[in-house]
């Protein structure tokens, strides 16, 4: 730690993450943001806070309850605690304070500004306060037809027993008494289907063009039905989050799988973090809390409708178009043409995709072209998380099925994203691809593909690298960078990497790959410190990074030497940053700001100016202690100077950007920039935007579909 005559010099990494939930809020508390948009903001920050609970809260929780034996190693420091200095018991209570701040103005502004402006527009939820008599009669005829039928209420017995609610899901409890007895109240919980639409759509009325529903609220309200001969005297919603925060047996080589899928289903009975509830029952409140083992501070009442997470269909419900931003266009490489195949297009030099802005297609057409391509015969690639219905995925499998040499390195250990990630696995493997299910104890997290493709001079090999998944569907919404590149060096470097990760090698040095967690942490920290020996007055030195998070304390104090040292330091950090800038004699020369806007800031740049002899880096890492020091992440260099000057470009307007961009001050606080009338005003994702269709030109506008060829063009 350094000394800063007594000021610890970190931030708390928890705090700093709800600061990022309360900057996403703000993107849904915009007023200049169509409702629909509004409300898809607002739903991720409760998918964001139900992950929160479920894996930070509950390894604090587990810390406290286990007398400091069950902290995760990432939640401590190398000296033993928190690198903030708060107690888990202040970090806990400081928790609570800003997220009842968080959900207290997302409520008041679902229920003040985003469903008022939906109903203007014609799109009216109806809460049952406010149901017609119209309206109950068709929600009660829909309810005996298409609800009561699927649901099954299970008693709860009056002492002891666990509570059957799953996590994350809606269920509905109510309070009954036996009519005409005096045996005590009576507990009964349902849970609300999933296999249903929350969305009921209404027969329009007069004034309300598309009235609509909640699934909950119906099931709610025509319960009783259930429970012929008792009388419900109270009722209520809830939903809980339990903790997520616990590992795979790792010494279970040999079913691996059967020890992920209990790991998932464990999920479901561990222990409670968090019961958020609707108004209604104090009694059954009070009860649930006490059988779940949950305090007061654990208790969150929502002012509307709960679980705002699976609701997040609504921003894309069909025949709203006037509530929600334009579609946006998604431009085509120019890199790429129908008329030159890709294996030649990328032997001529290297080529970076900057998503979103430029199409995915070349990326699904590296894995196709490879699948039908007599030419090559293998196919070597590390997969981390994909979408369902992969076109990567099928592309894997057909080239199995052609007869190609295919090995994937598939990560089970992705949170919440194990049971998908299992599925597609065995559907590989069914295929004929070799699978291999990552490394015991860590995760792999970087992504890297291989073609090896047989050509008239020999065995060619080509690459592609990524600051993000293979994924076709967040493709569209996420920042990241793509690099193809056939350098002998690069694909040298790739083969070791596969044999590394896939049998038994011992640690092997690589010329352009940088690779955690063997040598990634050490050969940042070197460059850091090199730009401070190297900087002076005459020549300060220059540091410019943007990642998603900052955490890892060793990091953040080679950085602090580097300000010391006169080094002018840039960070564009879009979630967790635990380092203080602005402390005089400490980071005085060091900027932070975070971007948020439409598409999720995701691509990692590090930069150096090295005295003038510049140096780039893409990476699958943030700088934090898990993906440095727990999780196999790549570094890769970007050499070709077209390529170099895009990102110089990129970190410059992250800089620049006064529209989009808050920034931190020593103190911890965010501040949300002011723009200025044009031109001072200033959007980077808007100019990067531009800057695709500028490069594109209008004849490689994709609408909205990636345009995605079946067959390569022979090369």
């Amino acid at each position: 730690m350094e000394n800063t005559g007594g000021t610890v010099p970190y931030l708390n990494r928890d705090l700093s993450w709800l600061d990022f939930n309360g900057r996403v809020l703000e993107e849904g508390l915009r007023s200049d943001l169509p409702p629909l948009d509004r409300f898809r903001f607002l739903s991720i920050v409760s998918s964001n806070l139900d992950e929160f609970f479920m894996v930070r809260v509950a390894a604090v929780k587990r810390f406290i309850n286990s007398g400091g034996s069950g902290l995760r190693p990432q939640a401590v420091s190398s000296a033993g605690g928190d690198p903030s200095g708060l107690s888990p018991e202040k970090q806990l209570a400081l928790i609570s304070e800003k997220v009842r701040s968080i959900l207290g103005r997302q409520y008041r502004c679902l229920k003040e500004e985003v469903f008022p402006a939906l109903a203007q527009g014609g799109l009216v939820l109806v809460r049952p306060e406010s149901y017609s008599i119209s309206q109950m009669d068709y929600l009660e005829s829909f309810f005996m037809a298409e609800i009561y039928p699927i649901l099954t209420p299970l008693r709860i017995e009056q002492e002891g027993g666990e509570l059957p609610v799953e996590s994350l899901s809606i269920h509905a409890v109510f309070l009954l008494s036996k009519e005409g007895e005096d045996e005590g109240d009576r507990i009964s919980i349902i849970q609300i289907p999933k296999a249903l639409d929350r969305i009921i759509r209404l027969p329009p009325e007069e004034g309300a063009a598309a009235p609509w529903s909640l699934l909950e609220d119906v099931a709610l309200t025509w319960g009783p039905y259930l429970f012929p001969g008792f009388r419900v005297k109270e009722s209520m919603l809830f939903k809980i989050n339990r903790d997520a925060d616990f590992s795979v047996d790792e010494q279970r080589d040999e079913d691996f799988i059967e020890a992920m899928e209990e790991v998932i289903a464990g999920r479901e009975h561990s222990r409670a973090v968090r019961m958020v509830y609707s108004a209604g029952s104090g009694v059954l409140r009070d009860e649930l809390a006490r059988r779940l083992g949950l305090g007061e501070e654990d208790l969150y009442e929502a002012e509307g409708p709960l679980d705002l997470r699976t609701l997040a269909d609504l921003a894309g419900i069909r025949g709203f178009d006037q509530l929600r931003l334009k579609p946006r266009k998604i431009y085509r490489s120019p890199a790429f043409t129908d008329e030159e195949s890709l294996w030649d297009r990328i032997s001529r030099g290297d080529v970076m995709l900057e998503l979103p802005y430029e199409s995915f297609d070349p990326v699904i057409r590296f894995f196709q072209d490879a699948a039908s391509d007599p030419g090559v015969i293998a196919i070597k690639t590390a997969l981390y998380r994909t979408s369902g219905d992969s076109p990567v995925v099928k592309a894997l499998e057909q080239a199995a099925l052609n007869g190609k040499h295919v090995t994937a390195v598939v990560e089970l250990k992705a949170r919440f994203d194990e049971e998908r990630n299992i599925i597609w696995a065995n559907r590989l493997e069914r295929a004929g691809v070799i699978v291999v299910y990552g490394i015991a104890r860590l995760k792999i997290h970087g992504k890297i593909s291989l073609v090896i493709r047989r050509e008239d001079e020999g065995l060619k090999q080509y690459i592609h690298l990524s600051t993000g998944n293979y994924n076709d569907k967040t493709a569209r919404l996420y920042g990241d960078f793509s690099l193809f590149t056939a350098r002998k060096d690069m694909a040298l470097d790739a083969s070791v990497f596969f044999n590394m990760v896939t049998g038994y090698s011992a640690i092997q040095s690589m010329r352009r790959l940088v690779i955690a967690p063997t040598v990634l942490k050490r050969r940042l920290i070197e460059l850091i410190d090199r730009e401070a020996r190297r900087s002076s007055q005459a020549y300060p030195g220059r540091i410019m990074a943007k990642m998603n998070a900052l955490a890892d304390t060793d990091m953040i104090d080679a950085l602090y030497r580097a300000s010391r040292a006169g080094v002018q330091v840039l960070l564009n950090i879009r979630g967790i940053c635990m380092l203080k800038p602005g402390v005089p004699g400490l980071s005085e020369n060091i900027r932070v700001v975070s971007i948020l806007g439409r598409f999720l800031e995701h691509g990692r740049i590090f930069y150096f100016n090295n005295g003038g002899a510049e140096e780039f880096y893409l990476s699958s890492a943030d700088w934090m202690p898990r993906n440095l020091e727990r999780r196999v992440e790549l570094m890769f260099p970007a050499l070709q100077e077209d390529i170099r000057e895009r990102l110089r470009d990129v970190l410059e307007a992250c800089f620049r950007d006064n529209r989009q961009s808050w920034e931190l001050d020593s103190e911890g606080r965010w501040t949300r920039m002011q723009p200025g009338t044009a031109p001072e005003s200033f959007s980077m994702q808007d100019y990067l935007l531009s800057k695709a269709a500028e490069a594109a030109g209008s004849a490689w506008t994709v609408k909205q579909e990636f345009v995605v060829r079946r067959s390569p063009a022979n090369g």
